[in-house]
């Protein structure tokens, strides 16, 4: 047996093809698993953002409805509401039912979705400046309107309605029973229906959904309120038409602002003592809704703007809204004059001034906010970028 040779080294392995560091990779592909097609009940259902927008309004609009009927219905057998009052106790816990179905609701749809509450519209910078400004939108632009009505002849001013700590008290109250209006109907039209609509919807199903309301006014027959209705579908065609015949990037949110808008309106025609401006107004401010959640990328501006106007209207000026007049109001005033002026019992909101104030509004959210944080581009955007 021959001694082992220390300085000796072992031999290094021969290497292999695989093992090689020169040699070429295994380029030969691998089997790759045939995607199964999705079967008819998936794309009737599911779509490239999953439950498809139309469902998910359908679920949500009857989900809303049975949580406003039961809470409704609980509220009603605990006395806490009583129908035709305008009090603020009653109109607080009116809506508080409606804000507490909406919750649930939209909970519920974010759950199936996949989604956070605050994904409806509800995100974007600087949410507390946003519903603080809109806050005093809302009052600057529902005095400026009650300044030209009293400026022309057509309001008369009254006594003070309340005295003492009761000013104060029924400010309060109607502050919070209008802030609930403010979450509870933007919650509904800007918030859910605005980002989902916008999501999946096209020209034609818009054309088709503002129709329908149209229609069921039409046959139903609720007087000349609908006018209001119709108009701002005639409104809304020609531009929603454009931008599907442009192919504008975009063109979604649009059409689901058409949408909602009339839609808005649409909900109006149940109030009693609603003339077409007033309807017409509705629809309008529904719209300079939709671009201000478009230009500050959420609806809080919307929500302060939308509760801060009721309050101004039905509590601090006395005014009557939709023909109704509340109880515990701070100053009273009376129209005077022709309604198409004056807004007659509908109050100022059936003013033809009221369509000047809403311009106003559209015009400062605009100037006010010219950083666009939602990503979604105005038509210009989407014809340059088109184009380009």
């Amino acid at each position: 047996m021959e001694p082992e040779n220390p300085n000796s080294l072992p031999e290094p392995p021969t290497p292999t093809p695989e093992s090689s560091p020169l040699a070429p990779p295994n380029l030969s592909p691998e089997p790759c698993p045939v995607a199964a097609k999705p079967n008819l009940l998936h794309r009737v259902f599911l779509g490239d953002e999953g439950l498809r927008a139309g469902w998910s309004v359908a679920i949500f609009i009857g989900l809303l409805i049975l949580f406003v009927f039961a809470l409704g219905t609980l509220f009603a057998k605990l006395h806490l509401t009583r129908k035709g009052d305008l009090s603020a106790r009653n109109a607080f816990f009116g809506e508080l039912a409606g804000f507490l179905a909406m919750v649930a609701a939209a909970w519920i749809m974010a759950r199936i979705e996949r989604r956070r509450v605050l994904d409806y519209n509800l995100r974007g910078r600087g949410r507390i400046a946003r519903f603080a400004t809109g806050i005093v939108a809302g009052f600057a632009a529902l005095s400026l309107l009650v300044g030209a009505l009293d400026y022309g002849g057509w309001l008369l001013f009254g006594p003070m309605a309340l005295s003492g700590s009761r000013i104060l008290l029924y400010a309060v109250l109607w502050a919070g029973a209008f802030l609930l209006v403010g979450f509870v109907e933007e919650g509904v039209a800007r918030c859910y229906l605005l980002f989902t609509l916008a999501r999946g919807i096209n020209f034609w199903w818009a054309a088709g959904l503002v129709g329908a309301m149209c229609a069921d006014l039409l046959i139903r027959g609720k007087g000349e309120g609908v006018w209001g209705v119709y108009l701002m579908a005639l409104l809304g065609i020609g531009p929603c038409l454009w931008l599907f015949l442009k192919q504008i990037p975009g063109a979604g949110f649009w059409y689901a602002a058409w949408v909602t808008s009339t839609f808005f309106g649409f909900g109006h025609t149940g109030n009693k003592g609603e003339a077409w401006i007033g309807i017409f107004a509705a629809a309008a401010i529904g719209f300079v809704f939709c671009v201000s959640v478009r230009v500050t990328g959420s609806a809080w501006w919307a929500i302060g703007c939308h509760a801060a106007w009721d309050w101004a209207e039905t509590y601090f000026y006395g005014a009557a809204d939709s023909g109704m007049v509340a109880k515990g109001h701070y100053l009273t005033t009376a129209p005077v004059g022709s309604a198409f002026w004056s807004g007659g019992a509908t109050g100022p909101e059936g003013s033809v001034l009221v369509l000047g104030i809403i311009v106003v509004l559209l015009i400062a959210i605009l100037l006010l906010y010219r950083r666009r944080d939602s990503g979604i581009p105005l038509p210009a955007e989407g014809l340059q970028q088109a184009s380009g």
